[in-house]
């Protein structure tokens, strides 16, 4: 337990330099693929919400697809296993892969995450600190079959693609990449209002960039601030305000939104809700909850410049999680989620 705590300390210290930006060395190399429903992909945003449920298992699914009207569409697959080890120890996986554009473009991550668990604060021990550990590879690819060069324009008959294009010695690259995260959260039970806040740094290692200029490029880390508030109107009515705020290299997000989970039967919940991602993109919510499954549909509405150029450059989501639970629940692990 002492080593346990020794190496969260450590990690608690180096968090708290990136945060405030010590000894970064920032690039424009790399912007990682994002969602509009990042709190039902909760491992990809960050390691600490590993296991953050109430349940034994959780599996995650979601589909991303956007700009289809103006390229070869933009499609981002990700699926997530996780588990909840209710022994200071959560543990799962995650599997995500981009395509992207006419060149055959692809991104893919494969994590294992762990969270420690054991911080517990209060009289009843329901508010909780977590720490969280991701590792694992990245793999980015492109097909040169698919790219059309300069050398082969024929001048009198356009596009030829019997011509020679350029010759390239790299189509493929993988790294190792590792990142970690903060999560706290109050999961007392029958409370008005529970809070949740996490801090994490995807790339905290910074592989290098293989596909640069000189192939000595940096990924650079990706910041994410997010946190909301589950407040409970009343015994059918949810309503969960949520912020986030990721940063890599030069290149910001930030959105603000909420949802609403309104109970329509012991099954059945009702999910609605919207985001606004600043100067890109409205993001309405739809979905449900029914014994254990959450379906989610979501629907970018472009506001940025994007929108005047090409009529109907949206984006289109859709998630489904399901957590597994035991026949029996114990007061112990019945406790207010931090997130959807």
């Amino acid at each position: 337990m002492l080593m346990i705590m020794r190496a969260m300390t450590k990690l608690s210290v180096v968090l708290l330099s990136v945060c405030l930006g010590l000894g970064v060395n920032r690039s424009e190399a790399q912007v990682d693929p994002h969602f509009s429903q990042y709190y039902l992909y909760p491992s990809y945003l960050n390691p600490a919400l590993t296991g953050a449920f109430d349940g034994d298992y959780r599996a995650t699914a979601i589909y991303r697809t956007q700009w289809g009207n103006i390229t070869t569409p933009f499609t981002t697959p990700g699926i997530s296993v996780d588990f909840n080890g209710n022994k200071s120890l959560n543990y799962g996986v995650s599997l995500l892969r981009q395509s992207a554009g006419d060149g055959g473009y692809s991104y893919t991550t494969a994590y294992g995450n762990v969270a420690y668990t054991g911080v517990r604060l209060g009289a009843t021990g329901a508010q909780r600190l977590v720490f969280g550990l991701q590792a694992g590879l990245i793999q980015r690819r492109f097909n040169p079959s698919k790219l059309k060069w300069g050398t082969q324009w024929n001048p009198s008959a356009g596009y030829d693609p019997s011509l020679p294009g350029d010759v390239l010695t790299r189509t493929s690259a993988s790294a190792f990449d590792a990142g970690a995260g903060i999560l706290y959260y109050d999961a007392q039970p029958g409370k008005k209002a529970n809070i949740y806040g996490g801090f994490s740094v995807a790339h905290l290692n910074m592989p290098e960039d293989k596909f640069s200029e000189n192939g000595a490029a940096k990924l650079p880390m990706r910041i994410s601030v997010h946190g909301g508030v589950k407040l409970a109107i009343n015994e059918k009515l949810v309503l969960t305000p949520n912020f986030l705020y990721m940063r890599q290299g030069t290149a910001t997000e930030t959105m603000l939104g909420a949802y609403a989970q309104i109970k329509a039967d012991n099954n059945t919940d009702l999910l609605a809700g919207i985001n606004y991602r600043f100067k890109d993109a409205f993001a309405p919510y739809v979905g449900f909850y029914y014994k254990n499954f959450t379906l989610g549909l979501s629907y970018d509405i472009n506001t940025s410049d994007l929108s005047k150029i090409q009529k109907g450059s949206n984006s289109f989501e859709i998630s489904l999680s399901f957590i597994g639970k035991k026949k029996v629940q114990t007061p112990e692990t019945e406790f207010i989620c931090p997130r959807l």
